[in-house]
């Protein structure tokens, strides 16, 4: 057994999404975490694989109107409505202090247009200290009124416009709420995706018996935390049989534990969500629990992951 955790403490945590370099597998979900800089307090930036910030758009928006949350019992409903500063505002306020703290910075992007996401792309192209992009594409095309996620052909559309504006790596974030994830994920692939993170959240609601009303303004929002995660382990092991491109999995993640599972699914990295509102620093605490157990995508061989998670979840 002593041999094993010589081997696995050889291997390191470091692990690579395409052209995307990360210390750890250890990522943050967009929407979650603020700009990050709201978790300095609690946590080490600095230590984390990369910070996924809060979805940027070309223009500031002032989200849905409240109530904009729920608990439910097996997670949370939101219906924040993407609020943020915008990109010009995240540029010149946020960037230096997390450039200062060394922090791996992916910007989450959205649009309602596919020229806003290719104007926000252009813009992140050159800013220091951006590592990369994740596209979100489950936001709805004002035109269609659907989300870009939900079509194949629009996926692809927005993957190659925002692909065409930028050199960094590219990350597109899958809508779980599709018929086929599989082929959201071939077309965003084709079109330039270095890499594909899934899942979002699943659509719900939630309704007050008292009032007889939904209890969000919005009527619908989007469900996450541990409700989700059976739902994401399944889509993460169906893209991961499909694609050639490393999959970044997340859903529902609390422990070390969990975060295996998406590994052992086909996951090369995983991105935490909603346990940051119940723990703020259960990011740091999950790449803890996780050393010695992750290995680099080419050494992700059951025989040798099972010796390593088995020592590791008997300790």
């Amino acid at each position: 057994m002593k041999s094993d955790k010589r081997s696995a403490e050889a291997v390191g945590l470091g692990v690579k999404i395409g052209p995307l370099e990360l210390k750890n597998p250890v990522m943050t979900a967009s929407g979650t975490f603020g700009y990050g800089l709201e978790f300095e307090p609690f946590v080490d930036l600095s230590r984390l694989g990369a910070v996924v910030v809060k979805g940027l758009s070309l223009e500031p928006r002032p989200g849905n109107p409240p109530p904009r949350i729920v608990e439910t019992a097996g997670g949370m409903l939101n219906a924040i409505g993407l609020q943020n500063i915008g990109i010009r505002a995240f540029i010149q306020e946020k960037m230096p202090h997390l450039r200062q703290l060394g922090v791996t910075v992916l910007a989450n992007i959205f649009g309602e247009t596919i020229d806003d996401y290719r104007r926000v792309a252009a813009m992140l192209d050159t800013v220091a200290g951006i590592a990369g992009m994740e596209v979100n594409i489950s936001c709805p095309n004002v035109k269609r009124g659907i989300a870009f996620g939900a079509d194949p052909d629009m996926a692809a559309d927005v993957t190659q416009k925002v692909r065409r504006e930028t050199k960094l790596p590219l990350i597109v974030k899958l809508t779980p709420n599709v018929t086929d994830i599989t082929e959201i994920a071939f077309a965003a692939e084709a079109a330039g995706a270095d890499a594909i993170s899934l899942i979002n959240t699943v659509t719900g609601m939630s309704v007050d018996i008292e009032t007889r009303r939904p209890r969000l303004a919005n009527v619908t929002g989007g469900l996450s935390g541990p409700a989700i995660k059976p739902i994401a382990m399944r889509m993460v092991w169906q893209t991961a049989q499909a694609l050639k491109i490393p999959i970044i999995g997340a859903g529902g993640i609390r422990t070390a534990a969990d975060a295996i599972e998406f590994l052992i699914a086909g996951a090369s990295a995983v991105e935490i969500g909603t346990a940051n509102f119940i723990n703020p620093s259960v990011t740091i605490d999950v790449r803890r629990g996780s050393k010695n157990t992750w290995l680099p995508p080419s050494d992700q061989t059951h025989e040798r992951f099972d010796r390593f998670t088995d020592d590791w979840l008997s300790g």
